[in-house]
Protein backbone atom coordinates (compact mmCIF):
# COMPACT_ATOMS: atom_id res chain seq x y z
CA UNK A 1 0.00 0.00 0.00
CA UNK A 2 0.94 3.45 -0.53
CA UNK A 3 1.82 6.59 1.17
CA UNK A 4 -0.05 9.23 -1.13
CA UNK A 5 -0.77 12.82 -0.56
CA UNK A 6 -4.17 15.00 -2.25
CA UNK A 7 -3.94 18.36 -3.24
CA UNK A 8 -7.14 19.85 -4.37
CA UNK A 9 -8.52 23.49 -3.49
CA UNK A 10 -11.79 22.13 -2.20
CA UNK A 11 -11.70 19.77 0.46
CA UNK A 12 -14.66 17.80 0.06
CA UNK A 13 -12.81 16.52 -3.48
CA UNK A 14 -10.01 15.69 -1.11
CA UNK A 15 -12.13 14.22 1.36
CA UNK A 16 -13.47 11.73 -1.50
CA UNK A 17 -10.55 10.99 -3.05
CA UNK A 18 -8.89 10.09 0.27
CA UNK A 19 -12.04 8.26 1.67
CA UNK A 20 -11.59 5.97 -2.19
CA UNK A 21 -8.02 5.48 -1.51
CA UNK A 22 -8.30 3.66 2.39
CA UNK A 23 -10.40 1.73 1.16
CA UNK A 24 -8.12 -0.05 -0.47
CA UNK A 25 -5.73 0.38 2.12
CA UNK A 26 -3.62 3.50 1.61
CA UNK A 27 -2.03 6.15 3.70
CA UNK A 28 -3.64 9.26 2.21
CA UNK A 29 -2.86 13.02 3.64
CA UNK A 30 -5.14 15.59 2.46
CA UNK A 31 -4.46 19.36 2.03
CA UNK A 32 -6.06 22.59 0.36
CA UNK A 33 -2.80 24.57 0.59
CA UNK A 34 -0.01 24.27 -1.37
CA UNK A 35 2.66 25.24 1.28
CA UNK A 36 1.16 22.75 3.72
CA UNK A 37 1.34 20.01 0.87
CA UNK A 38 4.96 20.99 0.16
CA UNK A 39 5.90 20.61 3.84
CA UNK A 40 4.65 17.33 3.84
CA UNK A 41 6.71 16.35 1.03
CA UNK A 42 9.66 17.56 2.57
CA UNK A 43 9.18 15.67 6.20
CA UNK A 44 7.45 12.35 4.71
CA UNK A 45 8.29 10.01 1.76
CA UNK A 46 5.23 10.70 -0.48
CA UNK A 47 4.88 7.53 -3.04
CA UNK A 48 2.19 9.54 -5.56
CA UNK A 49 0.97 12.59 -5.57
CA UNK A 50 -2.71 13.80 -6.55
CA UNK A 51 -2.51 17.36 -7.90
CA UNK A 52 -6.02 19.35 -9.07
CA UNK A 53 -4.57 21.67 -11.82
CA UNK A 54 -6.28 24.85 -10.82
CA UNK A 55 -5.38 25.65 -6.82
CA UNK A 56 -5.07 28.83 -4.71
CA UNK A 57 -1.94 29.89 -4.68
CA UNK A 58 -0.44 28.34 -7.64
CA UNK A 59 -0.75 26.21 -10.68
CA UNK A 60 -0.97 22.44 -10.35
CA UNK A 61 1.50 22.51 -12.91
CA UNK A 62 3.96 24.55 -10.94
CA UNK A 63 2.93 22.47 -7.71
CA UNK A 64 4.43 19.11 -10.13
CA UNK A 65 7.95 20.89 -10.76
CA UNK A 66 8.10 21.78 -6.82
CA UNK A 67 7.40 18.42 -5.97
CA UNK A 68 9.49 16.70 -8.77
CA UNK A 69 12.48 19.48 -7.14
CA UNK A 70 11.86 17.77 -3.29
CA UNK A 71 10.95 14.52 -4.36
CA UNK A 72 11.86 12.74 -7.87
CA UNK A 73 10.65 9.84 -7.10
CA UNK A 74 7.00 10.53 -6.30
CA UNK A 75 4.56 9.60 -9.06
CA UNK A 76 2.18 12.65 -9.84
CA UNK A 77 -1.73 12.42 -11.19
CA UNK A 78 -2.98 15.10 -11.97
CA UNK A 79 -6.51 16.45 -11.64
CA UNK A 80 -8.90 18.48 -13.88
CA UNK A 81 -12.34 19.35 -14.45
CA UNK A 82 -11.37 21.85 -17.79
CA UNK A 83 -9.02 19.15 -19.52
CA UNK A 84 -6.85 20.65 -22.20
CA UNK A 85 -4.35 18.81 -24.71
CA UNK A 86 -2.15 21.97 -23.65
CA UNK A 87 -2.00 21.07 -19.93
CA UNK A 88 -1.94 17.19 -19.99
CA UNK A 89 1.00 18.08 -22.61
CA UNK A 90 2.67 20.63 -20.09
CA UNK A 91 2.28 18.33 -17.49
CA UNK A 92 3.56 14.74 -18.54
CA UNK A 93 6.64 16.76 -20.00
CA UNK A 94 7.18 18.25 -16.49
CA UNK A 95 6.91 14.97 -14.98
CA UNK A 96 3.42 13.87 -14.22
CA UNK A 97 2.60 10.60 -14.29
CA UNK A 98 -1.29 10.30 -15.33
CA UNK A 99 -4.08 12.76 -15.86
CA UNK A 100 -7.15 12.39 -14.44
CA UNK A 101 -10.10 14.35 -15.63
CA UNK A 102 -13.13 15.74 -13.15
CA UNK A 103 -15.59 14.11 -12.08
CA UNK A 104 -13.47 11.29 -10.68
CA UNK A 105 -14.62 7.83 -11.79
CA UNK A 106 -13.80 5.87 -8.59
CA UNK A 107 -12.31 2.84 -10.41
CA UNK A 108 -9.84 5.15 -12.84
CA UNK A 109 -8.62 6.43 -9.81
CA UNK A 110 -7.87 3.13 -8.05
CA UNK A 111 -6.46 1.79 -11.17
CA UNK A 112 -4.53 5.05 -11.80
CA UNK A 113 -2.83 5.07 -8.63
CA UNK A 114 -1.98 1.45 -8.47
CA UNK A 115 -0.62 1.65 -11.43
CA UNK A 116 1.48 4.74 -9.94
CA UNK A 117 3.08 2.55 -7.00
CA UNK A 118 3.72 -0.37 -9.03
CA UNK A 119 5.84 2.18 -11.45
CA UNK A 120 7.41 3.38 -8.17
CA UNK A 121 8.05 0.10 -6.70
CA UNK A 122 9.92 -1.15 -10.06
CA UNK A 123 12.37 1.71 -9.87
CA UNK A 124 12.91 1.67 -6.11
Amino acid sequence: MGNILVLDDVLDACIMIKRILERKGHQVAVFTEEEEALKHIRNFHVDVAILDIRLKKMSGVEMLEEIKKLSPDTRVIMLTGYPTLETAHQAKQLGAFEYCIKPIDKDELEEKVAGALAAASSTA
